[in-house]
């Protein structure tokens, strides 16, 4: 699998679809972390609301920043 440097309609039907699927999904945990961000008290957070929201919000990750955010950036009580 090349991805790289190829054009979209170079690319296997496979690599297109892996490809939206990986869009979506860092989509909607960028959504369901913004959500949680915005729900959640800032004393429930480890760290700044804002860095947290920027970093998910402008990262290209596919899902790993907010993952990250999910695992280590909340306080369990």
């Amino acid at each position: 699998m090349t991805v790289v440097g190829q054009r979209w309609n170079q690319l296997s039907e496979r690599d297109r679809r892996l490809i939206v699927l990986g869009a979506v999904v860092d989509g909607v945990l960028k959504i369901a972390a913004l959500i949680d961000l915005k729900r959640r008290p800032a004393d429930d957070i480890r760290g700044r609301k804002w860095v947290w929201a920027t970093v998910v919000t402008l990262a290209n990750s596919v899902g790993v920043v907010p993952l990250v955010y999910f695992l280590f950036g909340r306080r369990r009580r």
